[in-house]
């Protein structure tokens, strides 16, 4: 194992580094901890450690002192936590010389497939001279039980897809200051390429059924490398039936009863804990996330019907059956993921007399917004009952403002005791993405 991992180390010491584009992640590595960077299967994270890689090296940094290894690598397939300090020992045979006298810097890609890792990062951050960088794609890598184990030496930064403003970069689209009416203009047209291609790195600029192709088997991966094959799911067709159950319901409601009925009408037994497993391990794998309703009291936010929302729209769109799924679903979504990437405190809300705002956030300032989405307001019906389901909601929270985000619609309305702001999705996006 030893030489297996000194040529993975030298191969990757003499490749050359695929940068990829910039990303707005602002991760920042804190001295003494480890950088943990998690994220959706292919958003990107492998990409952003080359990044920092080449920052390393543009700054003065010798190849030599990157020790990088992919655990996805079936090379390394044989390593047990028990085993990982192999890889120190691999590394320091190759450079005897830099043991306690210069410092390294580890990048280990996809580490949670070996359980019980955080010893050893906890190890190799007291004992040696080094920075360490990991990616993983499950949230657990958040969790209490890995602050506890790692004594406080992690800091994770979470990374998504391509939020607009980075879809906008990859297009050479600029976007910043003040828009002249062609900037405007170009920015709209992007706006519907990014509404149709969604934000994964790779898919950003195929022709439609490539990127359909692409999706699903980010869609298969992420349900049995990420779900099946690593909780050891004994009967995946209860999984899987269930996943595209949920994304053929974006932007629904659901609850745990309504799913164990779902299931077993198309035969499958699984109970209610299991469906609950399954829901927490979508989330777990930043592949699917409920949204509670806001309550003060958790029982009753835990027992009301939640919504579901998938980490991209336009993989909703590639791998769902399009029968449930429309527009305004997947606008939704869209402004739930420009959400999520600045909060994870995120609900829906529903007043006293039963009308329903699609989300309420906490920012970070710690202030709270309400925010309702609405492709088109052209119904005067539809705009009446969208403002007034914000009004009384704004009342009952005390709040003076309400933005509703609309497909390309733009208007103030003033009330007695506030503002409502109509915004086309595109500034929406975008002014997150200052804020991000």
């Amino acid at each position: 194992m030893i030489e297996t991992i000194k040529e993975i180390i030298l191969d990757f010491q003499q490749s050359k580094l695929k940068t990829g584009m910039p990303r707005h992640a602002g991760i920042r590595p804190v001295p003494g901890k480890a950088t943990v960077c998690i994220g959706v299967r292919r958003c990107g994270k492998s990409t952003h450690m080359l990044q920092l890689m080449q920052k390393l090296l543009d700054s003065g940094v010798r190849g030599e002192n990157i020790l990088c290894l992919n655990f996805f690598d079936d090379r390394l397939h044989a390593l047990r936590h028990d085993s990982l300090g192999v890889i120190l020992e691999a590394y320091f045979s190759i450079y005897p010389e830099k043991k306690n006298r210069e410092k390294i810097y580890c990048f280990f890609d996809e580490i949670q497939v070996i359980p019980g890792w955080e010893p050893f990062v906890d190890r190799l951050l007291r004992t040696e001279e080094c920075e360490v960088f990991i990616t993983g794609s499950s949230a657990q890598m958040l969790s209490r039980e890995i602050a506890t184990q790692m004594r406080g030496r992690a800091l994770s930064w979470e990374m998504f897809p391509f939020s607009f403003k980075e879809f906008l970069d990859f297009k050479g689209v600029e976007s910043d200051g003040a828009l002249s009416t062609k900037k405007r203009l170009m920015v709209q047209k992007a706006f519907e390429e990014y509404r149709e291609m969604g934000g994964f790195p790779e898919v950003a600029g195929l022709e439609r059924m490539l990127r359909i192709k692409t999706h699903q088997e980010y869609w298969s991966a992420m349900l049995f490398r990420d779900l099946i094959e690593r909780h050891g799911i004994a009967h995946p067709k209860a999984l899987t039936d269930l996943a595209h159950w949920l994304v053929d319901n974006t932007a629904s409601l659901y609850s745990v009863n309504s799913l164990t009925g779902y299931l077993k009408t198309l035969g499958h037994k699984a109970p209610k804990s299991a469906i609950s497993d399954y829901i927490k391990w979508f989330e777990d794998a930043y592949i699917l996330f409920t949204v509670r309703i806001f309550d003060a009291s958790l029982a009753r936010s835990n027992t009301n019907p939640k919504k579901i929302y998938c980490i991209d729209h336009a993989l909703v769109t590639s791998v769902s059956s399009g029968i449930l799924v429309n527009s305004g679903h997947l606008l939704e979504n869209m402004v739930f993921t420009a959400l999520r990437r600045i909060s994870p405190d995120i609900f829906y809300f529903k007043t006293k007399t039963g009308k329903e705002v699609d989300f309420i956030v906490r920012l970070r300032d710690g202030s709270r917004m309400l925010i309702q989405v609405c492709e088109s307001m052209a119904d005067p019906q539809t705009k009446k009952r969208e403002v007034a389901a914000l009004a009384e909601a704004m009342t009952e929270l005390k709040l003076s403002m309400g933005t509703i985000v609309t497909r390309g619609e733009s208007e103030k309305i003033s009330l007695g005791g506030g503002n409502i702001e109509l915004v086309p999705a595109w500034r929406f996006l975008l002014g997150f993405a200052e804020n991000a």
